[in-house]
């Protein structure tokens, strides 16, 4: 043996080197290495500093259920990935990595002095040590603990590898490449179906992998998979999440075991596989043993120090101690030993053990130490020794060694099975939990499903000790330093579910989402509340339960491609003219044209001024737009509206309101009829698409009797908004075949005919309170339309005027925008929208709501306008409103500003705001504290220009 290099034997292959750096020094291994693998053969036994104590951590598995040897692997400019398992990263030349959460050094880490004041860092500490005083939670403590704890730190340059992503249907998926899902995948390729088999390691194999003697027939297995061409064999792929009908979701490894230059292509795949059964084949994973000493470098699962032997060729130490409950423990030495691995003992607590493990053990010279349990391990940064004693509570007996290895016995995989809605039973003989039933068509193999050949032995992981629980430094989870006697604090606090428990201790959380201490912290919590495991419950899986990168998941959908940015006919040309743009939406919106040296508010002012006294122009084409056609097209849009629309004759448009079935506004706009059986709809720039499915919904689902069609046609129309005193002119000698007079085209109606010679369907509507039009032409023909316009404008001094302008002008006369305005849980009334609702019909979306109780009860929050007693002082959006400003935190707060702005013609500040009971308080002074004070305003009419409505005759 070389350093800790067994002499031969293992997968790797020793002809070809791999050298990489860790921590900055220069390391090396063999082809076929993982990391972990490659440092330990070069006597690493630090890998890691724990999250909160930042005890030194090293190996705990060999697999995804590590959770201490996290790193950072650096594979250049903006491809530094961090939280990496360090026996699941890949070696190869160049590769770059180091450990996470110390300061300076992971061998001298300065922050490890949190270990010495342990005591004061119960589980739970943060919920009552930094309770007072409250305001120094966010400026002193959060920062520090920030600091302080945590795992790897994020990326700070953008990412220029990219991801790719794609669907695949098959008959078979199996997931788990082990030699049950092996089989279950050769004997579903028998039948001639699509199959498909992943599995999240470098090489298909799972537990025969560490079993020299299934290698042969492992490879034969592999040769005929990859032989049938009906079978894809996708290694270095984890399955995430499985969803409704079998359609489970895995992410694929494609380069990141490459060099750079090696790397070609996308650096991972999201696959999205839609299955008629799935098979999972995931195996188990053992679990550690929880005693004084656990987590000390050094101490890991038998499992992992037999797999680093047999498969990579490493002896995890020179002299080992195998702690078990377990057969497998036993199998495990055993096989370590043929391997050239020293066994200096196993220590079993149990006294019944079978006599032919006891044998194998003698005849290979093991001290076996029956009826015996670890009390404590001695060593910091390694293991020195082991202290044992009969039952756990004996006279000591120290043991000396460099590795210790435990054998808890084993946890089926069962996330995915409960991501399908699994349900589990609770098998004491295991002590584990096993699948039940499922609605999917769905089944486990092998260890997965509790079909195992690991032998016999104890179900809990707690071993007894001479200390009592609250004194011990036995951990649970070794990642977020949870010990045992933090499960008994938490059943001491009063929580009793495991949910709570978990919450309370931060057991199983984070990166390592349980894998190795679930099932323990499951187990201590039921023997101290002295009831079954079965009535504490169990913590829900949640995809994904291995961590991805966000890349993989994001596939293309990134920068460019993370949101589609859809631009008008119109976008070129208010660039050309110096528009300032903001997204709304999926839309990019000219928010103002600045002249000169103009900031935003100057802009804004000069904008809203011309279009009061002159006109001004504004590109309304991201209204959504629908077109619903068909004889039952007006009984179609009276049950979807709150106001009637049978009645409406064509010609003529009305504001339309669109409930939920909750009751609650979700969405506005002004619609027209042009004929008996067709109308144009418009609806507000993020709902167009929201309101088409759920429009689509009902017709297709509840309404399926009615003959109407409903049709998109957002960007089929450009709209151009006219709107000003002098609207009339400008648009005068443009428009063909319409009577523009007040008395031919009163507001709120709709005309068709022409204009610069294109077809028009041309609106007389104002969301500014002046007199308005809205220019509707196919949008082929918008640019040229909206040049014509703007061209005769000019001789009436009009401008082009963006959505902030657009935002003041329908806030001074009190016009609500949805999502702003509203907050998924105001209704008509609170809204102040009333009169929108149609008294006498028998029904429509969400009448039956508006009768509920608490939608009726007073005191509800309602929409009213703030006039702050300071004429300049402009409120915040989102800012909360209290009564008392001087009431003890934390204050009562009555509601929030919704809408805000300084308006040019008005001269002062107005807002809109959520108010409970608003409406009976008008005339009232209330209180908005800011950071730099508290700005007083009074509660008024959510109108504030015009309220006769006089000036939209021009």
């Amino acid at each position: 043996m070389s350093g800790f290099r067994l002499a031969d034997g293992g997968r790797i292959d020793r002809r070809t080197k791999r050298n990489f750096i860790f921590d900055g020094k220069a390391r090396w291994g063999y082809a076929g290495d993982s990391l972990a693998s490659a440092l330990l053969a070069q006597g690493q036994m630090l890998f890691g500093r724990s999250f909160k104590y930042h005890r030194p951590r090293g190996i705990l598995g060999a697999g995804v259920e590590e959770p201490n040897a996290l790193v950072t692997v650096d594979r250049g400019p903006g491809r530094v990935t961090p939280n990496l398992r360090a026996p699941s990263v890949a070696i190869h030349d160049g590769l770059k990595a180091r450990s996470q959460n110390r300061f300076p050094t992971l061998k001298t880490d300065l922050i490890a002095v949190n270990n010495v004041f342990s005591a004061f860092f119960p589980a739970g500490f943060y919920n009552k040590t930094f309770m007072w005083p409250r305001a120094a939670w966010e400026k002193v403590y959060e920062p520090i603990i920030r600091r302080l704890a945590g795992l790897g730190d994020s990326p700070t340059t953008r990412d220029p590898d990219h991801y790719d992503a794609t669907y695949a249907h098959c008959e078979t998926l199996v997931v788990g490449a082990g030699p049950a899902g092996i089989a279950a995948a050769l004997e579903a390729a028998a039948s001639g179906g699509r199959v498909i088999l992943i599995d999240e390691q470098e090489e298909i194999g799972g537990g025969a992998l560490s079993d020299p003697v299934q290698w042969a027939w492992l490879a034969e297995a592999s040769a005929k998979l990859a032989a049938m061409d009906n079978v894809t064999v996708l290694p270095r792929t984890t399955a995430i999440g499985h969803y409704h009908q079998n359609f489970v979701v895995a992410a694929q490894r494609l380069t990141d075991h490459l060099t750079v230059d090696e790397a070609e292509g996308p650096r991972e795949k999201l696959w999205r596989i839609r299955a008629g059964e799935v098979i999972l084949a995931m195996g188990a994973i053992e679990r550690p043993l929880v005693f004084e000493g656990n987590d000390v470098p050094g101490v890991m699962l038998a499992s992992a120090a037999k797999t680093f032997a047999l498969r990579y060729g490493v002896s995890v130490g020179r002299k080992l101690v195998v702690m078990a409950v377990h057969d497998s423990g036993w199998r495990d030495a055993l096989a370590l030993h043929k391997a050239g691995v020293n066994i200096a003992a196993i220590v079993d607590l149990r006294r019944d053990v079978s006599s032919e493990l006891i044998e194998g053990a003698r005849e290979a010279r093991i001290a076996c130490y029956q009826g015996y349990a670890v009390t404590s391990v001695s060593g910091g940064q390694a293991v020195k020794g082991v202290t044992i004693a009969l039952a756990g509570v004996g006279k000591g007996q120290h043991l000396d060694c460099d590795a210790v290895l435990m054998a808890g016995g084993w946890t089926p995989t069962v996330h995915l099975w409960s991501h399908a809605k699994g349900s589990l039973r609770w098998d004491e003989a295991w002590g584990a939990f096993l699948p039940n039933k499922t609605h999917e068509n769905l089944r486990c193999v092998g260890a997965c499903a509790g079909a195992w050949d690991f032998g016999k032995g104890l179900s809990g992981g707690l071993l007894p000790a001479p200390k009592p629980l609250h004194e011990s430094k036995a951990f649970v989870d070794f990642q977020n330093d949870v010990k045992a006697r933090d499960i008994g604090l938490a059943v001491q606090e009063g929580f009793r579910s495991i949910e709570h428990i978990k919450r309370y201790t931060t057991n199983g959380m984070a990166t390592d989402q349980g894998k190795t201490s679930n099932l323990n912290g499951l187990q201590i919590a039921s023997g101290v509340l002295h009831r079954p495991v079965t009535e504490i419950g169990l913590t829900t899986f949640r995809p994904p339960y291995t961590p991805q990168s966000f890349g993989a998941i994001l596939g293309h959908h990134k920068e460019a491609l993370f949101q589609p940015l859809r631009k008008t006919v119109i976008d070129d040309w208010a660039a050309e003219h110096g528009a300032v743009y903001e997204n709304v939406a999926q839309w990019r919106r000219a928010r103002y044209f600045p002249q000169g040296s103009e900031d935003m508010d100057a802009a804004v002012a000069r904008e809203c001024r011309t279009v009061r006294s002159a006109v001004g122009v504004f590109d309304a084409s991201t209204l959504g737009k629908i077109e619903v056609v068909g004889p039952d097209a007006a009984e179609f849009l009276n049950r979807m509206y709150t106001n009637p629309w049978k009645s409406l004759e064509p010609g003529r448009c009305r504001y339309g309101l669109l409930l939920g079935e909750h009751g609650f506004i979700i969405d506005d706009g002004v619609s027209a009829r042009l004929a008996p059986d067709r109308f144009h709809l418009t609806t507000t720039t993020g709902g167009a698409a929201r309101v088409l499915n759920m429009m689509e919904d009902f017709l297709q689902t509840e309404w399926s009797d009615l003959d109407v069609w409903l049709t998109s046609t957002t960007e089929q129309w450009a709209v151009i908004a006219v709107q000003g005193p002098k609207a009339r002119r400008v648009i005068a000698s443009l428009v063909e075949g319409i009577d523009l007079s007040p008395e031919a085209f009163p507001h709120m109606s709709v005309r068709e005919g022409q204009i610069c010679g294109v077809p028009t369907r041309l609106f007389r509507v104002s969301f500014t309170g002046e007199l308005g039009f809205e220019v509707n032409v196919p949008a082929e023909h918008g640019r040229m339309v909206w040049e014509a316009i703007w061209a005769e404008g000019q001789k009436h001094g009009a401008v082009p005027y963006g959505t902030e302008t657009m935002h003041v002008l329908r806030a001074e006369k009190g016009f609500i925008i949805v999502g702003q305005d509203t907050d998924g849980t105001v209704t008509p009334d609170d809204a102040g929208l009333g009169w929108a609702v149609g008294k006498k019909k028998p029904d429509f979306v969400g009448k039956r709501s508006l009768a509920r109780p608490d939608i009726v009860a007073p005191g509800r929050k309602q929409l009213v306008g703030l006039l702050t007693d300071d004429p300049q002082a402009v409120l915040e959006e989102g800012a909360q409103i209290v009564a008392d400003p001087n009431q003890p935190v934390p204050m009562t707060m009555l509601g929030h500003v919704t809408s805000s702005y300084h308006s040019a013609t008005l001269g002062r500040s107005i807002a809109m705001a959520l108010v409970a009971g608003g409406r009976d308080r008008m005339g009232d002074t209330l209180h908005v504290p800011m950071p730099g004070g508290v700005i007083s305003a009074k509660v008024v009419a959510p109108m504030f220009y015009d309220a006769e409505g006089s000036r939209l005759n021009g």
